[in-house]
């Protein structure tokens, strides 16, 4: 009896491991969609607002859900404190997101490119910037959804087959 217990136990843990998983790589396309459309919304604040960064990330990170609504407007309240520049700002939120989430190395590095811009050039760079910064999330988005046709199934599949194996091997 005490063995189908554990054995229920060990394929529930492999099991949720494996949602998890799978959870993690379905997430990643809809936060970059999710940044991408809050990186056009700041656009639109700098280029037709004329709104100081602060308040463009306060604006843009109100509506947000976690965990880029926290980035933004941690950064907006640092921003008016006025002890750190722009990109030192940017670059301490970045870390706490890039933990945050199941970004990628590679979306951490162009935020990490497009935030030493932020702040240090007129309105037309600006948006040069921001649209550059869009193109490499697009790649970035297409990769990611490549990603989730290719591994959300097997990683499900994989959760439950690991605890399968090692119940089998116990018993």
């Amino acid at each position: 009896m005490m063995s189908w217990i554990g054995a229920i136990a060990i394929l529930s843990a492999t099991t949720i491991f494996g949602f998890e998983w799978a959870k993690r790589v379905r997430e990643r396309p809809k936060k970059l969609r999710e940044l991408k459309v809050t990186l056009q919304a700041l656009e639109a604040e700098i280029m037709y607002g004329s709104t100081p960064l602060h308040e463009a990330f306060l604006h843009i990170g109100k509506p947000l859900k976690e965990p880029l609504s926290t980035f933004f407007l941690t950064i907006s309240d640092t921003l008016v404190e006025g002890e750190l520049s722009v990109q030192e700002a940017w670059d301490i939120q970045l870390a706490v997101l890039a933990k945050e989430t199941s970004f990628k190395m590679g979306e951490i590095e162009v935020l990490r490119q497009f935030g030493a811009t932020l702040g240090r050039h007129d309105k037309e760079h600006q948006q040069k910037q921001i649209q550059l910064t869009l193109a490499h999330l697009n790649r970035e988005e297409k990769e990611a959804r490549d990603i989730q046709e290719r591994y959300e199934k097997m990683c499900k599949s994989l959760g439950v087959l690991m605890g399968l194996l090692i119940v089998i091997l116990l018993l």
